[in-house]
């Protein structure tokens, strides 16, 4: 997960502020109505009652679908359409927090759906590796997270909070200098994301390949997770959705019973299992798109499957990527091929 977003902030500002502009002076065609385009056709809305989250009609997957389709490239363009047509995070760069999570929050509400919204800043982010950054200290971090709910208001959202931030606190990669911090900003991010009201909160909690979850349900509750709607489990990850299922339910027993969503965009084939251990999560060859985003999920305890990584963005330079986040064509096209 990684700084090259940042770099990409103000441009997706400027992006997500004017397609919210846009929406709402002329239905586009991704208006209120379910279905999908179909080959060659415009990409809209899925059917709301298994799939209420907003499709961002010029989200990256969309404008590459475009560029496939002018170019006459129709297989290329088949394929990923599948991406293109199902509703992914819209992550909150650090530099415009405010316009971003306004600017989709208005598309979605203009299309009658709910915004998927990752907020991924928490300071000392990812202990220097692919996706290190964040906020400069605990004041930038509460101010960047009071702007994002200025934006958020009242709208439909549902928000990713942090993916890694209390896993890292476990796992022995964040110094224990920054521990008492990191717990209350993600406690203050809670209370105040949940004092909008229509803002789902899930908090973050690894996946089922790092630990278990007596290693974990203490940090959570610790973080807040008693005031959140629940927490989030496999983000930007592989494993399969049984399997995070089982994990969710072990974690959710430990900590009231709490419901959980599924990060299924690219766990389609589950975990790879050859080469370095330690780098297995990132860009490993071989795997498909998961389960479509929906809320019709296989256990009472899964709110929702939602693709939060978005399909086709690199983890980072390993195995021949780009910079994390950014598209990474041949990988977005093998993710699709891969998929039935």
């Amino acid at each position: 997960m990684d700084d090259s977003r940042g770099a990409r902030a103000s441009a997706r500002a400027s992006a997500a502020v004017l397609l919210g502009a846009a929406l709402l002076l002329a239905g586009c065609s991704s208006g209120g109505g379910d279905g999908h385009g179909g080959p060659g056709g415009p990409i809209t809305q899925q059917p709301k009652a298994a799939d209420p989250f907003w499709v961002n009609p010029d989200g990256t997957a969309a404008r590459r679908l475009a560029a496939y389709e002018k170019a006459g490239k129709k297989t290329e363009a088949a394929q990923i359409r599948k991406i293109a047509e199902q509703p992914v995070g819209e992550w909150i760069g650090p530099e415009n927090p405010e316009q971003e999570a306004r600017g989709f929050t208005e598309a979605a509400e203009k299309s009658d759906r709910t915004a998927l919204l990752v907020l991924y800043d928490i300071p000392h982010r990812d202990c220097g590796q692919y996706s290190r950054g964040g906020a400069a200290d605990g004041n930038a971090y509460r101010a960047w997270i009071d702007a994002v709910a200025r934006g958020i208001q009242d709208r439909s959202a549902i928000v990713i909070l942090e993916p890694d931030a209390v896993l890292h606190l476990v796992d022995g990669c964040t110094p224990d200098r920054f521990h008492e911090e990191r717990y209350d900003l993600l406690k203050g991010a809670i209370t105040r994301l949940k004092s909008l009201r229509n803002t789902r909160v899930y908090l973050d909690a690894g996946n089922a390949g790092w630990g278990h979850p007596d290693q974990i349900f203490q940090p959570l509750k610790q973080a807040g997770i008693d005031q959140a709607d629940g927490f989030s489990v496999n983000v930007s990850n592989f494993y399969s959705t049984r399997d995070s299922i089982a994990y969710g339910r072990q974690l959710s027993a430990k900590v009231g019973g709490k419901h959980f969503v599924i990060d299924t965009s690219r766990n389609g084939n589950g975990p790879y299992t050859q080469g370095d251990p330690a780098q297995r999560w990132c860009n490993p060859p071989g795997r498909a798109l998961g389960e479509t985003p929906t809320t019709k999920t296989a256990d009472p305890l899964v709110d929702a499957y939602l693709w939060i990584k978005r399909p086709g963005e690199s983890d980072g330079t390993c195995k021949g990527g780009p910079k994390a986040g950014e598209w990474w064509a041949s990988y977005a096209l093998a993710l699709a091929e891969n998929s039935t």
